[in-house]
């Protein structure tokens, strides 16, 4: 079992089925030694949205529950990055994550829902997973899911 496996299992996270992209474009792409995964939503093992995570931040989503929103979507861009890279040992550091955020517009907390992946990733990673990051407030996503996030990874 690779290292960022065991991590996973300690943390008592399974990795879902990747997502399959719903239009014309492919859930990751390699160039060199970079991946760059397409955005993810916050969709649970059995690949559905819940309802818990359908809405607004400010509105009907707590600030707690888009931290767990997007948790979610950063174990789905490691799903989509373990089907890219095989082992997750070959990553070297996630170098960038996006974060966007139904919310209201008067909901400026974007910041701390934003930290439900990147504690995530430094969880799993370590070190290797603090990343660069840009979150932004957008007035609706698929789904009406209450967060997605997007990744860049550079791998062996």
């Amino acid at each position: 079992m690779s290292a960022v496996d065991k991590k996973l299992q300690e943390l008592g996270i399974t990795l879902p089925t990747p997502a399959a992209p719903v239009a014309n474009y492919v859930p990751f792409v390699r160039t060199g030694n970079l991946v760059i995964i397409s955005g993810q939503l916050c969709l649970g093992l059995d690949g559905k949205l819940a309802d818990a995570h359908k809405g607004k931040l400010g509105a009907e989503i707590s600030p707690e529950v888009g931290q767990q929103a997007a948790r979610l979507c950063a174990i789905n861009l490691l799903a989509q990055l373990k089907a890219a890279v095989g082992d997750l040992d070959n990553v070297t550091r996630c170098v960038r994550l996006g974060g966007f955020i139904n919310a209201v517009p008067t909901f400026a907390a974007l910041a701390p829902v934003m930290n439900g992946a990147s504690d995530l990733m430094v969880e799993v990673l370590g070190d290797a997973g603090r990343h660069a990051r840009s979150t932004i407030g957008v007035a609706e996503l698929p789904l009406d899911a209450c967060v997605e996030v997007e990744g860049m990874f550079e791998v062996k």
